[in-house]
């Protein structure tokens, strides 16, 4: 290619332009470095690419997306790689209810665990691979029918609502549970947990509680159970539904279908609740621990029952002893109470002998003394009014006091000293107030 050179005159200076005098410094330059600058970049490499290998634009461009679609390929391959089903590969694209979504995308291995980053690079794989465009390029028929059931299945795996109905229905995520013979190899804990974790993801209520081992408490089991037979689930048929007509004309058709298809869900939904009911008796029918749990609580109950009995047969024990003792106090209170009574009654007895002997004595005193004269014989006045005194005087004093009296009288014969002792007596209970002066008149 031949280079042009053209010459450029500088622009005409202004009539009053006068820098040489207006000019000022403000800095100096640095010194000039010398530097090797080399060309970088992706358009540099890309030019050197084409010069290397001969290239024209249109030729790079088309070598540069295959070797990208083959990178592509190679990154998916180890995360998202399964083998097509030559079947599946001649599907008809009409019939998209029927077919697996997830298969159709190589995530047969995730289901309703991929995510959608994983739905996406899936997607991309699967259009590279089956694009018409590719097929046509090279030789192939330009049957699009399954790159078709790609974009359905990618539409509805991306659509969140349209998935969940899906994922409602997906048959091939759930686990069949064992069978007795599996269950008894070993193992029944881990069967059965890959069994009710399937099931988990139809749960309104996360986290869902795991079924546990041999070591599990029996609150956890017991939890467990409750959870499951209480199971509120999500899961919905819609994506079974027949497809209602969308023309206005036939209202009629369209309401009847409606009506078909939701008593076809309330039915499966029924049926399922059963399944899944029958599946958690099954389980637990199965469950050594209920049968460890309950031969505890049965243990427990009897050790409960015989320590009640003990106790009860200990308390009435104890209260028949304490009611015989009762009885033997009763009994021995009774019996002091009688001879306390005899010998209150005999002391009794004795004191009122004694006091009637004292009473003689206290009689006889005056008697004996002459009933207190002096010489001759003393008159009946004199004889009634001593003996009167002498009962007054018995009447205001107590047993005690009467011995004393008569201990006083005892070998007291004259009329003088035993006329002195009552004289004394009868002072004493004129001081106390018991008798009035000259009351006693006779005998002092």
């Amino acid at each position: 290619m031949a280079s042009t050179h053209t010459s450029l005159p500088l622009p005409v200076l202004p009539a009053g332009w006068s820098a040489d005098k207006d000019f000022k410094a403000i800095g100096t330059l640095s010194v000039a470095t010398q530097r090797n600058i080399e060309p970088v970049g992706p358009h540099f490499l890309a030019h050197a690419r084409r010069k290397r290998h001969h290239r024209t634009f249109s030729e790079d461009e088309r070598i540069q997306a295959q070797e990208n679609v083959k990178k592509v390929e190679d990154d998916d391959s180890a995360e998202i790689s399964e083998p097509e089903d030559p079947l599946m590969l001649q599907r008809d694209a009409k019939d998209w209810k029927g077919q697996d979504h997830y298969a159709v995308l190589g995530l047969t291995k995730y289901r309703y665990r991929a995510t959608e980053d994983q739905i996406k690079r899936a997607h991309r794989k699967k259009v590279l691979r089956h694009h018409p465009d590719k097929k046509a390029a090279a030789g192939n028929t330009e049957d699009d029918s399954f790159f078709k059931c790609i974009q359905k299945a990618t539409e509805v795996l991306l659509d969140p609502v349209r998935r969940r109905q899906f994922d409602s229905v997906d048959e091939h995520a759930d686990v069949e549970p064992p069978s007795k013979k599996q269950a008894q190899k070993g193992g029944y804990f881990k069967l059965w947990s890959h069994v009710f974790a399937s099931e988990g993801r139809f749960s309104k209520n996360q986290p869902v509680p795991r079924l546990g081992d041999e070591k599990s408490s029996k609150e956890e089991v017991e939890h467990f159970y409750n959870f499951w037979y209480n199971f509120d689930s999500w899961r919905s048929f819609e994506y079974q539904d027949e497809d209602v007509p969308d023309d206005n004309e036939n209202r009629d058709q369209k309401r009847h279908v409606e009506r078909k298809n939701n008593n076809a869900r309330k039915k499966k939904k029924t049926e399922d609740t059963a399944r899944l009911r029958s599946l958690v008796d099954e389980c637990l029918a199965g469950d050594d621990r209920i049968k460890k749990f309950r031969t505890e609580e049965k243990a427990r109950k009897n050790k409960n029952k015989l320590e009640k009995e003990a106790s009860e047969r200990k308390a009435k024990e104890e209260a028949e002893a304490a009611k015989l003792e009762a009885d033997k106090i009763a009994k021995e209170r009774e019996e002091a109470e009688k001879t306390e009574k005899a010998e209150g009654k005999k002391a009794k007895e004795v004191a009122k002998n004694a006091a009637k002997k004292n009473k003689r004595v206290l009689k006889s005193s005056v008697k004996d003394a002459n009933y207190l004269q002096d010489g001759g014989d003393p008159s009946p006045a004199q004889i009634d009014g001593v003996l009167n005194n002498v009962d007054l005087v018995m009447g205001k004093i107590d047993n005690e006091e009467l011995a004393t009296l008569a201990a006083k009288l005892n070998g007291k014969k004259t009329p003088a000293d035993v006329k002195a002792v009552w004289s004394a007596e009868v002072g004493r209970l004129v001081k106390e107030g018991k008798l009035e002066e000259g009351e006693a008149k006779m005998i002092t």
